[in-house]
Formats: C-alpha cells, structure tokens, sequence
C-alpha cells in the first residue's frame, strides 16, 4: 500500500549543508594548537617571573654554610649538655616573650637575648628584636606580629649560649 501525497502538503525542499558555519577536522587542530599554546606561554611567563623574583637560594653563601655544618654540629651539642630549656610566647600578638630555664626547671636571668623575626618565604618586613629581662627567666620584646613568622635568636651568658629557632603563627 502507497499513500499517495495529501495535494495540501507540499514536500519542503531540503537546502544544501553550507560549509560555512561547519567544524571541520582542521578547526579542531587549530583550536587545541591555540589553546596548549597559550598554556605553555602563560606557564612559562610566570616561571620567568617566579624566577626573577626568587632564585631558591636560602643562603647567600650556601658553599661556606655547608663547610661550616660541622661546628653547627658541635654547637648543638653543646646546647644539648647545657639542658636549657626555651618556650616563646606572643601573648597579645605585640610582643615575643621567651621564657629559659636550666634543665631543673629555674629560670635563668642575666641572660642577653637578641633575635630577629623574618616571613618564611620572604625576606621583606625583617624585624630585630631587642628582648628586654621581665624577671623569673621570661624576656620580653616588641614585635608587630600578623601571620606567620620565623624567630630566630641567641641566648647567652658570659660562658654559655643557645640558639633559638621556631615558627610563631599570630590571627
């Protein structure tokens, strides 16, 4: 059986397919091309920057820094026979208060403390710290603390020092 074309409906004429307008193998091509392109050159603009910025060096002189490991080594151990221990505070994020003792447990005054507060991975905003003595082992400094920082300072007497090293992290 046929079915014969209703005399109301017309068949619409097909229009060809334009080839304007269509994405073609090559069209694909070009677009990833661009697209990795403009990934690898943005990557590589910001490791040129990052490198201008920061070379990686921690030390200025890590060739004399490693030659002299072996009397960091020794200075530790001196540090371990002294037994002194340190704790550091920042009680209200204005200042760094260290607290010394001997290995009983009293506190240690008449000790000069210096330090310097720098960021960890910058070297601007360095801070030095003058510690003032409070009394009872605890030494006090001004310090304008926000964020992260890394204290570095020395304790010492007449005969004896300490090293200081720890990460202080203030709201």
């Amino acid at each position: 059986m046929t079915v014969a074309a209703h005399p109301l409906h017309k068949p619409v004429p097909q229009k060809p397919v334009s080839e304007k307008g269509r994405i073609t193998g090559w069209h694909v091509l070009t677009a990833m091309v661009l697209f990795f392109g403009i990934v690898i050159a943005v990557d590589t603009l910001f490791m040129v920057k990052a490198y201008r910025s920061f070379s990686g060096e921690v030390a200025s002189n890590p060739y004399e820094a490693g030659l002299a490991f072996n009397k960091t080594l020794a200075q530790r151990r001196r540090e371990a026979a002294l037994g002194w221990e340190v704790g550091v505070r920042t009680p209200d994020g204005k200042s760094v208060v260290v607290l010394i003792e001997d290995r009983t447990g009293k506190p240690l005054d008449g000790l000069s403390v210096t330090g310097v507060l720098e960021r960890p991975a910058t070297e601007t905003g360095r801070q030095t710290l003058n510690f003032k003595p409070l009394g009872q082992g605890r030494y006090a400094a001004s310090a304008r603390l926000d964020g992260a920082w890394d204290l570095r300072g020395v304790a010492r007497n007449s005969r004896d020092m300490i090293e200081i090293e720890t990460r202080l992290v203030a709201p």
